[in-house]
């Protein structure tokens, strides 16, 4: 059976499309969804996103990791997903969708997607971290010597060692550049491995440096591998209102497998 597909791309995170909107994709079939993703043998992609219909919203969110489980939200992916809306004609400008952590809000213009996530009312403070949940878990934590170490082994030791184990988490390392700038990479859980851009990991060290008093501002600026991010919000008594992750999604390609 063939299988039409269209990636896209945000700051390097990148991600297969399907339009499901027929249900005629397999989501069971997780070997399938893994084959698609792999970068030597399929498509080759950090995830797999399935743009569905909903009952009352624009569409549903079902997104799967690069190991073809479904997964916590994705935030680069999210945006990428306002794009395909777009190209696709299922949405002009903005969007309301439903993704696997519940409603969120988008708008998109000159392929700049502005994203609304999830508000975030605990943040849990350690000695050497800050752990956080913005729609999927973070550990977030300072690495001065952010280009030179090993983040696949360091990542992986955090992702795999206490208190996450099994569950697991993902493992952002920061660098701080001045009050509002600060550099990010990412092991995410499910890659097992760095990805050039992480959305809710981002949105995750923006609030954790307000959290610990490192910014001042309600604006971030993030610098990742594969670009540049923003992260605006609002904060009241310790709780992160009005979240948004803003950044560009590409169209890279579309093809037939």
């Amino acid at each position: 059976m063939q299988q039409t597909f269209y990636k896209y791309q945000g700051t390097g995170n990148d991600f297969v499309m399907i339009d499901n909107r027929q249900q005629t994709f397999n989501k069971k079939d997780t070997k399938h969804i893994a084959f698609l993703c792999d970068r030597r043998f399929g498509i080759g992609a950090d995830g797999l996103i399935l743009l569905e219909n909903h009952p009352e919203y624009d569409f549903r969110m079902v997104y799967y990791n690069s190991d073809g489980n479904e997964s916590s939200m994705c935030g680069n992916g999210g945006r990428c997903l306002v794009a395909f809306a777009q190209d696709l004609g299922v949405i002009s400008g903005k969007a309301v969708f439903e993704a696997i952590d519940g409603l969120h809000h988008a708008t998109i213009e000159n392929g700049i997607v502005n994203l609304q996530m999830q508000d975030v009312d605990v943040v849990e403070q350690y000695p050497n971290h800050v752990f956080l949940n913005t729609g999927s878990p973070h550990h977030v934590q300072f690495e001065e010597d952010i280009e030179n170490f090993d983040i696949k082994i360091k990542g992986a030791d955090i992702r795999y060692g206490e208190p996450y184990n099994e569950a697991g988490t993902n493992v952002n390392f920061v660098k701080q550049l001045d009050n509002e700038n600060f550099v990010v990479r990412t092991y995410e859980r499910g890659v097992e491995d760095e990805t050039l851009s992480c959305g809710t990991g981002v949105t995750a060290v923006a609030i954790a440096m307000h959290s610990l008093k490192k910014t001042t501002e309600n604006q971030v600026a993030l610098q990742v591998r594969g670009g540049d991010l923003k992260v605006q919000f609002e904060e009241n008594n310790g709780t992160y209102k009005n979240v948004w992750l803003i950044g560009p999604a590409t169209f890279v390609f579309k093809g037939e497998i």
